[in-house]
């Protein structure tokens, strides 16, 4: 059964960092597609970043470029989202998913993904 389990949440004043990290576990993730989403009150859930796990291949929602950063570690079947420049707009319940499809392509719709984890509230004080 797969499992995604997110941490490294939690407050940070505004121009700050925040390293989100997402364990996976239940298959091998080799040939997936791993993304970060997050999700404000009354707002819906939207792509921040995407990594494929096979080549390191990634994307940013334009939201978040230049600020954040995703990564995968091979040995420890991690996935982490660096978050620098937080701003109060980042403020949100931040989720990690994976895709079975390792395309690029459809990366930033969330009905693409088949597995997710329970969110790790991130806030940002202005």
């Amino acid at each position: 059964q797969v499992q995604l389990v997110e941490s490294g949440g939690g407050l940070v004043q505004a121009g700050g960092s925040l390293r989100l990290s997402c364990a996976a576990s239940g298959r091998t993730f080799s040939s997936y597609v791993m993304g970060w989403f997050r999700q404000a009150p009354g707002k819906e859930r939207e792509f921040v970043a995407g990594i494929t796990w096979s080549l390191g291949s990634t994307a940013y929602a334009d939201s978040v470029k230049g600020r954040f950063a995703i990564s995968r570690d091979n040995a420890k079947n991690s996935v982490y989202l660096q978050m620098n420049s937080l701003k109060a707009e980042d403020t949100a319940v931040y989720y990690c998913a994976a895709r079975s499809l390792g395309r690029m392509l459809g990366i930033t719709t969330p009905e693409n993904y088949n597995y997710w984890g329970q969110g790790t509230q991130v806030t940002v004080s202005s």
